[in-house]
Formats: C-alpha cells, structure tokens, sequence
C-alpha cells in the first residue's frame, strides 16, 4: 500500500471513530432521559440531575460510575446489554463527570 492511500486510510478510520462515539453519547443520553430521570428526580430536588454534581457524590472513579450504573440497572431489572450501559456511562462522564479514559 502506498503512504498516500495508508494516511488516507487511516484518516477513514479515525473521522469514523469520532462520528460513532458521537452517537453512543446522544444514545446514553436518550437512554438516561428515558430511564434515569424519573427515579433521580425523587432523590434530589428539581430535574433530578445535580445529584450528580452535589457536592457529597457518591462517584468518584470511571470505574465507580459503571458500577453505579450496573446497581441502578440490576435494581430497576433493566435488561440493558453492555454496549448500553457504555453509552450511558460516556454520556453521563461527559456531561457531569469527566473522568480522564
């Protein structure tokens, strides 16, 4: 394969990454409004999202959070496969966390 085509290649490669993570975000997201909201909102006053945010939170590790997620999951009896509970974990890390990957 000549350099040219490989760079390009890769550049594919890559753009299409990127545009992938993109969707796993906007489907953790619709996953959480759909599922998490209701039960968060009981918790913690208004939309029920600064309970991730308050100053006394539980979570503190990338790891913490799909654990957290899991426990949530498992006590609700969703039925979620991993690549779901992936896409909530991101979106949720990128919207409230951010934890480094």
């Amino acid at each position: 394969m000549n350099p040219k085509t490989y760079l390009y290649s890769i550049s594919i490669l890559l753009i299409t990454s990127t545009a992938v993570l993109a969707e796993n975000i906007e489907r953790g997201k619709s996953l959480h409004d759909e599922n998490c909201t209701t039960c968060h909102s009981k918790m913690y006053p208004g939309d029920g999202n600064g309970i991730y945010t308050r100053e006394n939170r539980r979570i503190e590790t990338l790891d913490g959070l799909y654990m957290q997620v899991n426990r949530c999951k498992d006590s609700l009896g969703f039925k979620w496969p991993e690549d779901q509970i992936e896409d909530l974990v991101a979106y949720l890390n990128k919207s409230y966390y951010k934890f480094e990957e």
